[in-house]
């Protein structure tokens, strides 16, 4: 049974592949709408989000617009995702440009392998097409999906141009292990995470509870911090590079990885920002809250 669901999903997103592009954009913003007004719980979670990120630069009128432009955002990666599979590496490179790749290039050579910061922005499933344009062996660290059958079409999606996927859960050793091999390791270091698996840190003016994990390998291993962002324009996708990010050491750990996290919590807070239609903002970000009262941690 889980084959042959696995077989229908795939066939979907063929056909959704079919789709015209400029009919696929009209497309996503229809179907944008009629989740937006459909999703009541999302559409709550989302505006509520926004308010608390905008609430003193928009009124009422304008966050609702921008919530549903972050519906239509969703809705695009589903069919962009779609159509990317009817291309091979060589017919996608026309729609890909690349600002910054000498931030990448500068960090690798130091030999350590290399930990790219990201986000669940932009068209973050075809990241992975950025890696094989420059012949970077890549691995992405990924929370295996509780449905079987899909889970297994991303893993495909994701690795069909040579990529690894590392599965979330205990992933610390087989990182060490990859960046022992020189890889690149994305994280998307974006969503919640429970009390115990993070620190708090400010992110967009609130306190969020924040993977740990990056921080920590970063000052375990001495292993460059590149950010990396895929940005959807008119015509296609620009991926972003950032310089890299300087690695905080105080001597004190739970200091060191707080500033460290607080950093990459503030460099995707700017790229929110720049294109705020562009992030997740169906997520809980804020979902766990401090079980005692938590020092504010801030760079100013």
């Amino acid at each position: 049974m889980e084959r042959t669901v696995y077989k229908g999903i795939k066939i979907l997103f063929r056909l959704l592949g079919l789709i015209p592009q400029k009919w696929q954009r009209l497309s996503a913003d229809f179907l944008g709408r009629i989740v937006f007004l459909a999703d009541r719980r999302h559409r709550r979670i989302v505006i509520d989000n926004l308010t608390h990120a905008f609430g003193r630069q928009k009124n009422r009128f304008e966050i609702r617009i921008l919530a549903k432009r972050v519906f239509m955002n969703l809705v695009l990666i589903i069919f962009e995702t779609a159509w990317s599979l009817s291309l091979d590496e060589k017919q996608l490179r026309k729609y890909f440009t690349i600002d910054g790749i000498s931030n990448v290039k500068n960090a690798y050579e130091k030999d350590r392998g290399l930990l790219a910061l990201t986000a669940h922005f932009g068209n973050f499933e075809l990241l992975t097409v950025i890696g094989a344009m420059n012949k970077y062996p890549l691995s992405m660290v990924a929370r295996p999906l509780s449905f079987k059958p899909l889970d297994r079409f991303f893993v495909d999606l994701r690795t069909r141009f040579g990529a690894k996927i590392i599965p979330k859960q205990r992933s610390f050793r087989a990182i060490l292990r990859s960046l022992d091999r020189k890889e690149i390791i994305v994280l998307l270091m974006d969503q919640n995470v429970d009390w115990y698996e993070g620190v708090f840190v400010d992110f967009m003016g609130r306190l969020a509870c924040t993977s740990s994990g990056l921080a920590l390998l970063a000052l375990k291993t001495q292993t460059p911090v590149v950010p990396v962002f895929l940005i959807r324009e008119k015509t296609g996708f620009r991926a972003e590079f950032g310089p890299e990010i300087p690695l905080i050491k105080t001597g004190d750990k739970r200091k060191d990885v707080e500033l460290n996290t607080l950093q990459y919590n503030r460099i995707i807070e700017e790229m929110v920002l720049r294109y705020p239609e562009q992030w997740f903002w169906v997520h809980q970000r804020w979902k766990t809250k401090p079980y005692h009262p938590w020092p504010k941690i801030t760079d100013k």
